[in-house]
Formats: structure tokens, C-alpha cells, sequence
């Protein structure tokens, strides 16, 4: 799949990298492009919470490639499977803003605590760069869109309050430790490897699988709230860039990282079914709580220090997530 791209110009051939919750979505997307594109060592820490053993095997008999099953709750092993390392992705994490209302210390266990546990072992390791994911979730209720990034509001959910802290931390040991670190805000990432089971399965996933499947897809509210979508090839190249690039100025910031368009819900679900040739229509529910009712981001900040140019938009980013979907989900 990423044969095709190339977002850094930087020699990766004698980069050992580790990624956290690489066995994840986004995760799992970001090792199949360092692999393709012949970095010395990837290393993938994850404990299977989340991801999947079938995202890593096409990677299992690499010669380039390790995985380490653990969690990265455990200090120590956050400490050991740093050791060696040039370069961290952190993309651990217990997502879903409905989950972390459900289950806020163990959000906060995997999210801030977990984060903290791996910046530290990073730092002690003498890692070069530390990337790790943050989330829109953080803008809260500030109003204003675009979103631009210093403008944050109060966090809505246990979820947005795990994530600020990551950014809160990133800063702090930057400041202190002199670390170069980056954070990348996702803006509802979606695509191949994405999950559409269990009961905090996203959006896209869930309308995917109810289209193939011809069973009922609920949207909460009225459906005219708002989402900047995200192919998640943007998501890895923001990344790849993050990873390598060469400006000095680009450290101890924090990205978003979207297309910079927002669709509504409703319209995302038409979008979905016409991909898939389907006359399903949705059925409202309730609002979610600790939602936030529109968001698009400005991507400004990320074109500037990062060279980042999200090339996949939203229609496209449907169309090839659909032919995986039927591809891995219609049996």
C-alpha cells in the first residue's frame, strides 16, 4: 500500500524505531510504510488490547522486524523495549471518547500513565525523537473553527483529559530534558486495518459494516454534526515527516493533522452507502455524551515545520477503505 509513497528524504536505512500500539490501526499502517521503505529495525511494543495479531502478519517474518507483547502500564518494559532505539512513534493508547466516560482510570492508566512510563523510558534510553499521537478531543468546547492549535478549550471526557496531559508532559520534558519531541492532534482517522467490531468501534468502520451486511447503522443526534476526516495514509506521512524531518524549529510542537474539509455525518453516511451501491438509510439516536458538534482543522501549522500535504481526501480515502473492508469483512 505505501510502496507508492515517500514522505521523507531522510537515509532511514540505519534508523532503529519503535512504535507502541503498533499492532493498532494507525499503527500497524505506519510499520508497513518503514518496512517498505528498508528502515534498519522496527520494533513493535503492543498488548493486543486493541490491535490485532493479523495487522502484523504480513511483518512476522521480516528480518527487519521484531514484536514484543506487553503493556506499556509496566514501567519496565516500557525501559526494555527502548533499548536500542533512535526513534519512537507512541501510538499506544485506549481510545474512544464514550469508553473513557465508561471506564475513566483505565483510560487514564494506558493513556497518561502509560505516556508518561514510555517518555521517561525514552529519555533514560537516549532516544533521539519522540512522536506521539494526541487527538482533537483536546479543542473541547472551544468554539472557533477552523481549529488552530493554541486555542484549546475545558476537555469534554476523561479521553480529551488523557491526551492534553500527553501534550502537557511532552512539553515539560522537552523544557527540562532537552528532548525533540513532536505531537500530531488526529482528526478522525479512518482506513484499512480499522476495527468495526466491539462496542466502541468509529464511525466509518460501523456504516461499512452495516452497508456490506444490510444490518441497521445508527448515527447519534441529527446527523448535521460536523468531522474533518483523515485517510489514515495522511496520518502516517504526518508521521514519516515528524520522524525525519530537518527543521530544528519543528520540535516541542504539537500538529494537527487532517485534510482541513469537514463533512456532516449525514452526508458521510450517503458517501459510504454509494460506494457500496446501497439504498440503506440510518436510523438517529441520541446524542453522545462528551461529544464535540463540529470539527475541522486548521492544518496550517503542520504544512509550515513539517512539509506535511495530506494527498488522499475524504471520497478517495472511502473508496479504497471499502474495497478492504469487503475484502476482509464479507464472508
Amino acid at each position: 500500500m505505501y510502496a507508492h509513497c515517500r514522505f521523507h528524504t531522510a537515509d532511514i536505512r540505519n534508523k532503529k524505531i519503535l512504535v507502541t500500539g503498533g499492532a493498532g490501526f494507525i499503527g500497524s499502517n505506519l510499520v508497513e510504510y518503514l518496512l517498505t521503505h528498508g528502515a534498519a529495525f522496527v520494533r513493535v511494543a503492543d498488548n493486543l488490547s486493541n490491535g490485532f495479531r493479523r495487522n502484523l502478519e504480513p511483518f512476522m517474518k521480516h528480518d527487519n522486524f521484531e514484536f514484543v507483547e506487553g503493556t506499556i502500564t509496566d514501567e519496565n518494559f516500557c525501559h526494555r523495549v527502548c533499548e536500542g532505539i533512535n526513534l519512537v512513534s507512541h501510538q499506544a493508547a485506549l481510545g474512544s471518547v464514550p469508553r473513557s466516560i465508561a471506564f475513566p482510570l483505565a483510560t487514564h492508566a494506558a493513556n497518561a500513565t502509560g505516556f508518561l512510563n514510555m517518555i521517561n523510558a525514552a529519555r533514560n534510553a537516549g532516544v533521539e525523537r519522540f512522536i506521539y499521537a494526541s487527538s482533537s478531543s483536546v479543542y473541547g468546547d472551544e468554539p472557533n473553527l477552523p481549529k488552530r492549535e493554541e486555542r484549546i478549550g475545558r476537555p469534554l471526557s476523561p479521553y480529551a483529559v488523557s491526551k492534553l496531559a500527553n501534550e502537557l508532559y511532552a512539553n515539560v520534558f522537552a523544557l527540562n530534558y532537552g528532548m525533540n519531541v513532536i505531537g500530531l492532534r488526529y482528526f478522525n482517522v479512518f482506513g484499512p486495518n480499522q476495527d468495526p467490531n466491539g462496542p466502541y468501534a468509529a464511525a466509518i468502520p460501523l456504516f461499512m459494516d452495516a452497508v456490506i451486511h444490510n444490518k441497521t447503522a445508527f448515527i447519534n443526534g441529527d446527523g448535521n454534526q460536523t468531522r474533518d476526516f483523515t485517510y489514515v495514509e495522511n496520518a502516517v506521512q504526518a508521521n514519516v515527516r515528524a520522524m525525519f524531518c530537518s527543521d530544528a524549529n519543528a520540535f516541542g510542537k504539537v500538529y494537527n493533522v487532517a485534510v482541513g474539509e469537514n463533512v456532516t455525518i449525514n452526508n458521510l453516511f450517503d458517501i459510504i452507502a454509494a460506494a457500496a451501491g446501497s439504498s440503506l438509510k440510518p436510523v438517529h439516536r441520541e446524542d453522545r455524551p462528551g461529544d464535540i458538534r463540529d470539527s475541522l482543522a486548521d492544518i496550517s501549522l503542520a504544512e509550515k515545520f513539517l512539509g506535511y500535504q495530506p494527498q488522499v481526501k475524504l471520497e478517495a480515502g472511502i473508496r479504497t477503505t471499502f474495497e478492504w473492508f469487503k475484502k476482509t469483512f464479507l464472508k
